[in-house]
């Protein structure tokens, strides 16, 4: 058994499979950064990440694939299921083994898994273009709080500059401690400690003083065009699911309202 020991990034894994190949290793298993305690008498490898080497899995894959295909793989990494390392590696072994593009053959597992992982991060990503609420910040900058199963920011960072393109925001991963910031030009990536349920006294400090009027305005608009006898309650967490009523503004009671 030997273990590859990566950055976490999708640059580092393209990397590691290079390196697979090169050193010729056999009965993998990934890690991020640290060493797994449940491999104790298994080997180590150190993968650094490398930029010729990625690039040189990236051109391998794209000569084998669809540009839909080619896609899924990276689409699949972001979804951050559980070993989908060890899961797209398998369907790397499996594409590079076939003289033909196996993208199609969903009887194979290893096709199958990165086409249901590329599918999940695909409705998560369409999901926050809907979800995403911004406030308002004293220094005229727009902020939005997510929590997306999977790592949809790269995904979604185009929309928003296109959308958005006027003002300066920030929409922040809080599961995965980062975000996009756009400052009216280029959207880069920020890290920061910023918690998903911060005080209310504290985001009252941040925030534009008509900023919770705005908000009630929103609240006032849903329940005014809800129509209570076409309440449909399943269909409705079907199409907006609880675990993002956390950061939408329309599902945070209006705690001015008496």
């Amino acid at each position: 058994m030997t273990q590859i020991v990566y950055d976490g990034s999708y640059e580092g894994w393209l990397t590691a499979v290079f390196e697979i190949y090169e050193y010729k290793l056999k009965d993998i298993v990934f890690a991020k950064e640290e060493i797994s305690n449940t491999l104790l008498f298994s080997n180590t490898h150190f993968v650094t990440t490398n930029g010729e080497k990625a690039n040189r899995v990236l051109n391998g894959l794209q000569q084998r694939l669809s540009h839909h295909g080619f896609n899924n793989i990276y689409f699949a990494f972001l979804s951050e299921l559980e070993k989908i390392e060890e899961i797209l590696f398998r369907f790397v072994e499996y594409l590079i083994a076939s003289p033909i593009n196996v993208e199609g053959d969903l009887s194979r597992i290893e096709v199958s898994n990165v086409k249901k992982a590329a599918h999940l991060t695909r409705k998560e990503s369409h999901r926050m273009k809907a979800f995403v609420r911004f406030k308002l910040t004293k220094d005229n900058l727009y902020y939005a709080i997510v929590y997306p199963d999977c790592d949809v920011l790269p995904l979604i960072e185009q929309h928003f500059k296109n959308r958005y393109s006027d003002q300066r925001w920030l929409i922040y991963d809080s599961k995965r401690k980062y975000g996009i910031y756009y400052d009216l030009e280029n959207v880069s990536t920020v890290e920061m400690q910023f918690e998903s349920n911060a005080s209310s006294s504290f985001l009252a400090e941040i925030n534009d003083e008509n900023e919770e009027f705005f908000q009630n305005l929103w609240r006032n608009y849903f329940c005014s065009v809800n129509i209570e006898s076409r309440k449909n309650t399943k269909l409705h967490i079907k199409h907006m699911p609880k675990r993002y009523w956390r950061n939408l503004t329309e599902k945070i009671p209006n705690l001015n309202k008496r």
